[in-house]
């Protein structure tokens, strides 16, 4: 899941990153705003998901996927678009745009 939060006074926007827990261990961010570096997702126990909160420049496009138990990808369900990779899967995207659809 994707929650959006313009942030006027940076010209950012704080993009929350949540994935639920499904039998999981670990969940890690992978994207091209961190140059395809997995980052552990926090977890977060009442709610049983992971998260995490990344801020990012307003008015772009980036490509995402979480990489579950250091294995296997999945892609965001509730993701603004989804775009064909290299490797015969899709990647999810997230846009910055004002203008595009927010997530509360």
């Amino acid at each position: 899941m994707l929650k959006k939060k313009i942030i006027k006074k940076t010209a950012e926007t704080e993009v929350t990153f949540e994935f639920a827990q499904n039998g999981v261990q670990s969940v890690s961010l992978v994207a091209d705003f961190n140059q395809w570096q997995p980052v552990t997702m926090k977890y977060h126990k009442k709610e049983k998901t992971f998260r995490a909160k990344v801020k990012l420049p307003k008015n772009k496009t980036f490509h995402f996927r979480y990489l579950l138990d250091g294995a296997d990808w999945e892609n965001d369900h509730q993701a603004d678009d989804y775009v064909a990779n290299p490797f015969g899967s899709d990647n999810s995207v997230v846009h910055t745009n004002a203008l595009e659809k927010m997530k509360a």
